[in-house]
This record gives C-alpha cells, structure tokens and sequence, in this order.
C-alpha cells in the first residue's frame, strides 16, 4: 500500500465510543473530526486530552530540514518517539531521508502504512524478528532495511538466515560503536574495525556503514557532555576511516549515522568534516523527539542549541505536545486533584508542567503564576499544588481546565491511540493515530 492510499485508510475508519478524549457516543469517521468544531476551551472534547499544535509542528519540520541542509546531513528520525503513521507521513514529506525505528514490530507497522527506508537503531537477534524483515525484504525490491551490529554471534545469526532465506540481495548492516557502561555497541575501536572485517566478508552480509549513539552522554555536566559527544564524534568518523581504507564497504554511498535530541548539532557538524573517502559518505542523523519537543527535558537542552546556533528566542524548536485536564476536586485549600495521571502523560524524567488554567466560557487561557506545580501522580489523577496566599487559591474550581506540558514526549505518545490536532486557538482539526 502507498503512503497516500494507508492514510486515506486511516481517515476513512470508523472510531467508536470509548477513543480516549474523544466526546462521541455513536460511530465517527476519523476523516470527520475537523468538521465537529470541537473547541477544547469550551470543553468539548473529553478529558484528559492529548494535544497537537498544529502550528508548532509545521515549525519544527520546516527548522529542522533547514538544519540538516544548513549542515549536509540526513534525517532518519527515530519513528519510536511517536509510532504515528502521520506524523512519520508528515516527516517524510518534509525531506526525511527515512525512517528510523527500533523493534521489528515497530518495522512492519512503518511498512504496513507506506515507509520504503528503514533503519533499525537496534540488535536483530530474535529468530522471528530476522524472519520478519528478511521478508520485507525479498516480497519488496523497494524496501531498504538496515540493522546493526556489535558482535561476533550477531553476525553469524544474521548470515545464517539471510542464506536460508536464499536472498537475492545482500543484508546492509552497519557495525554499532558503544560506550563503557551503557548499552549495546563494541567496546572499542579495534573491536568494532574486527567486527567491521566479519561482516564485510559473511555470506548474505555487506557492511553499509558505522553507528553510534551519543545520547547517553547526557548528564549533569554540559561542559563535560559536550567534550564527551564530540570525543565520541570523532570516534565514529575515524572508524568509518579506518574501514574505508581496508575497502570494506562495496555500496555505493557509506552510511555514518548518530545524533538523538539533544546534542545533533554536534554530531552534525563533526560528520561534515568526513570528506575524500573512496566513496560519498552519507551523514544520517537520527532525531525523534525534535518534532514534539517538550516544556521539561528536551526543552532546556534545545534551549542551549538554540543559543549555540545563534538563535533568537522563538526561532528555535516549539512545544507541540500538551496534555490538559479537568480540576476533579479541591480537598484543600492549597491542591486541586486532576483527572489526569500516569496513564495520561509521562513521568519518567520529570512530571507535567502546569501552564495554564482555563475556566470554559472564559476569553483565554490565563499562564498559572509560580508556585504551581503537579507534586505527584497516580494512575489516574494528578497532584496540583497551589501557592498559599495567592488569588489562585481560592479562584481555582471543579471544572476549570488545566493545560500541562510534559517531559519525554516518548513516553506520552505510548499512553494515547489517538491524538488530537489544534489550532492556536485549540479549535480541534484532526486526529493522528499511534501504533504501540
């Protein structure tokens, strides 16, 4: 099925009562939510609801393809920060050289809803999981697969199967660089080289390229994270190097890929400085959480590039995802409860930001002053603490809404089949689904 006919499919199915945050009570065509004009303000829609600005997600696919052309790289963004057929639609669109993804499942969903170019960030091991992309493979001469590697017995599974499949093309992996401590990827640079060797040389194998994944580096200390990613950097490019002049690499274009969402710039400028090897080098970076970004986590750390790129406030990478809530109860005079908790929005690195309050029927939005903050959260309910003394205090009611920005948007989009598109105005204009 082509991108264009998979996403009329899903515009074209019917959503039944029960969707989370839909308001509906009989059959609906996905295609048709637009048309309702629900307006979250008036609360319309139920609650919690997951929310996409339309406006901050067009501003983030156009800044980030002006990056990568800024720097001579590619985007693969990693599909797993959003399992959307949509949005990953939404990316291709934009210039996405590909997808990138991390399971095999996650693999024959991309497939299923027109992805051609898939990068697997991630060990095939699993007899079954083989079997699955082999399959792609040999049923779709148009299909592009490549998976990495790091060790001796990986390549000898991989090998065997590609042969017992009796493929007619080679299987293009690229030999995954680690660090001490973290996970999978050689240990070191004479390790990953000898594996490179192995590769190039199995039956039903060709070595595509090098990999590695910065993101790990993330830590208290910038100053220490930075001189971390760009040490590692060059790591990467000196390996592909090495290879290169013991001719490992058959194809046409060698493929040099890292980069996660909060250091790209650095791994974007080290691998434009990879130039005059025997064949075009082709610089991936694998992004996935630019698309959303977040009010916590990712936030600050694009905070800093953007001022590392010379940007003004605002010009950089913009909060799409929010999710907002309905104030169930005030117990006391300094708490609201929210109906909203773990099975709504993420918790893994921090808690929801509360932003703003909203009183259905009132003009806008108002920002909530400091002091406010969800403390905790149960499956269902979140804890908002209100400043003592403040007017907040006592005007907050049942029924009010409160719109919260999260941190990882990753673990946001697990907890939602279906996410709703706003305008600035939150006037509802669709829905994108996600495939967990």
């Amino acid at each position: 099925m082509n991108r264009t006919a998979a996403m009329m499919k899903l515009e074209d199915q019917l959503l039944h009562p029960g969707v989370k945050g839909l308001p509906i009570t009989q059959p609906l065509r996905q295609g048709d939510i637009g048309a309702r004009q629900w307006s979250v303000l008036h609360a319309d829609t139920s609650f919690p609801v997951a929310l996409l600005k339309a406006s901050a997600l067009e501003h983030n696919l156009q800044w980030m393809r002006g990056f990568c052309e800024r720097y001579g790289v590619q985007l693969a963004p990693h599909g797993k920060t959003t399992m959307s057929p949509q949005l990953f639609d939404a990316q291709l669109a934009n210039g996405a050289w590909g997808m990138t993804l991390a399971t095999a499942a996650q693999v024959q969903i991309a497939y299923r809803y027109g992805v051609r170019r898939v990068l697997l960030a991630n060990q095939l091991v699993a007899p079954a999981d083989i079997k699955a992309v082999l399959t792609l493979m040999h049923r779709d001469p148009s299909f592009e697969f490549y998976a990495l590697v790091d060790s001796s017995a990986g390549v000898a599974r991989l090998s065997q199967a590609a042969q017992q499949q009796r493929m007619e093309r080679r299987l293009p992996l690229l030999v995954e660089l680690g660090l001490a401590g973290k996970r999978a990827g050689c240990r070191s640079m004479d390790d990953a080289l000898a594996l490179a060797r192995e590769v190039a040389a199995a039956p039903g194998l060709e070595l595509a390229g090098i990999e590695g994944y910065e993101g790990l580096l993330v830590g208290p200390d910038r100053d220490q994270d930075h001189e971390a990613v760009r040490h590692f950097v060059t790591q990467l490019s000196d390996l592909l190097r090495q290879a290169d002049a013991e001719q490992l690499f058959k194809r046409g274009e060698i493929l040099l890929s890292a980069g996660g969402s909060a250091y790209f710039d650095f791994v974007a400028s080290g691998f434009a400085q990879v130039k005059n090897l025997s064949r075009p080098v082709l610089p991936v970076l694998r992004s996935g959480c630019y698309l959303t970004n977040d009010h916590g986590f990712y936030h600050g750390l694009i905070e800093q590039l953007n001022a590392r790129e010379g940007l003004e406030p605002g010009q950089g990478l913009r909060p799409a995802l929010e999710v907002w809530s309905m104030v169930l109860s005030r117990p006391e005079p300094t708490l609201a409860i929210l109906g909203m908790g773990k099975r709504d929005a993420s918790y893994d690195m921090e808690l929801p930001r509360a932003l703003v309050s909203h009183r259905p029927g009132a003009s806008a939005p108002a920002a909530l002053p400091d002091g406010c903050s969800i403390e905790k959260m149960n499956d269902q309910h979140a804890y908002l603490r209100l400043p003592a003394g403040h007017a907040i205090s006592g005007e907050l009611a049942v029924g009010d809404l409160i719109g919260c920005g999260i941190s990882h948007p990753c673990t946001t989009f697990d907890k939602w089949p279906l996410l709703l598109t706003v305008d600035d105005d939150y006037k509802v204009r669709g829905a994108v689904n996600t495939f967990f």
